[in-house]
């Protein structure tokens, strides 16, 4: 999906549209995901017309080999796009947010339901599934729970690789964001003695922090303009434990939402008017991607949004970009979302983030 709203972005004449969204849409993987929280009779009357909501889900893991365990959903975007089609939302749903998860059965393992971190929703929808089941499991359990949550049920879906984004850049040679805060990094360093890569924390097995390893120097990334390799594009933007003033899940969704914004624009800037780099690079983003159109081409899905520019992306912060933690017995650290949060997951329901946003300046990331 968003490999031919890139190309639509900067393709110009007709006959080009139509040869780099034929191409775009050719390496794009298409899936069932959102499955039974959509009904037959909603895909049936799908119509590109309206506001639409668009789930983004992005995992750290090949899309073609997640563990026999499950895989939690290392972040969550709720893409809200108004009724004129000139703009969109960024809404990011912290990992830990402790939320309702309804009872699934994937067929190989069953979950009771219950309350629990959302991310979990994906864990339990595809433990026991591998590949291509594990996704749709995992995707259609997080949609059911999203659902329950706010009433909305994703007019379409998309399971980014964050592994995958490597090939992104690499197509593109590198890519040049604001890093808006110190960031070092937990799971890339160089080893003093040799100068070799080396990681520089001993990380426990549910993904906490436990120790540094001494003569390791890991990756620092200083606040202010950098540009990144393809390694360390991947590395910025999975860390969250060390950001400064306990910013965890909320800087570590904040990063990802910038590299997002990052991408399409130098995409658009450096890669769409380059001939040599554009067929790769269509087809790197489009591997990255497995999508749920919900019976709406993925070439109507381009030409409908195709008047929204880099630079029409807004990002919004639930909870204000806040912590707002609770110990939960068995289950550890959760996060509870707001009753404004809540309120902005309604205005992404009723079309109405735009009017949300604006009595809400604080909760818009300027970056």
């Amino acid at each position: 999906m968003l490999g031919a709203l890139l190309a639509v972005a900067g393709a110009g004449s007709v006959v080009a549209i139509q040869a780099t969204v034929g191409a775009a849409t050719k390496s794009v993987t298409q899936q069932s995901l959102i499955g039974s929280a959509s009904t037959t009779e909603q895909v049936k009357r799908a119509s590109i017309k309206g506001a639409k909501n668009i789930l983004l889900v992005g995992i750290d893991a090949r899309k073609d080999a997640l563990p026999t365990a499950g895989t939690r959903s290392d972040s969550i975007i709720l893409l809200h796009i108004p009724s004129d089609h000139e703009s969109g939302y960024m809404i990011s749903l912290p990992r830990d947010s402790y939320v309702p998860i309804p009872a699934y059965d994937n067929g190989k393992q069953s979950f009771g339901g219950g309350r629990n971190k959302i991310n979990s929703a994906f864990f339990f929808g595809s433990r026991g599934l591998t590949g291509p089941a594990a996704l749709s499991h995992g995707f259609e359990l997080l949609s059911l729970t999203i659902k329950q949550l706010t009433g909305i049920t994703p007019d379409a879906g998309a399971i980014i690789d964050f592994q995958g984004f490597k090939q992104v850049v690499n197509v593109l040679g590198k890519v040049c964001m604001y890093v808006d805060e110190d960031t070092t990094s937990i799971h890339i360093g160089k080893d003093n003695k040799t100068g070799q890569p080396a990681a520089p924390y001993v990380i426990n097995k549910d993904g906490t922090l436990k120790s540094k390893i001494k003569g390791v120097t890991a990756n620092f990334y200083a606040k202010g303009n950098h540009c990144f390799t393809p390694t360390e594009a991947l590395d910025f933007v999975r860390q969250r434990d060390l950001l400064a003033n306990n910013d965890f899940d909320y800087g570590r969704q904040r990063h990802q939402q910038q590299f997002f914004k990052a991408i399409i624009n130098q995409a658009v800037q450096d890669g769409l008017s380059s001939p040599t780099k554009l067929p790769g690079l269509i087809k790197a983003i489009g591997s990255t991607m497995t999508v749920d159109t919900q019976g709406i081409s993925l070439e109507d899905w381009a030409f409908a949004m195709r008047g929204i520019r880099p630079d029409a992306l807004v990002t919004i912060k639930t909870n204000e970009g806040k912590f707002n933690p609770r110990r939960v017995s068995g289950i550890g650290d959760v996060e509870i979302l707001s009753d404004d949060s809540l309120a902005l997951l309604k205005a992404a329901r009723n079309d109405t983030v735009a009017q949300f946003a604006t009595t809400h300046p604080t909760w818009v990331s300027s970056t």
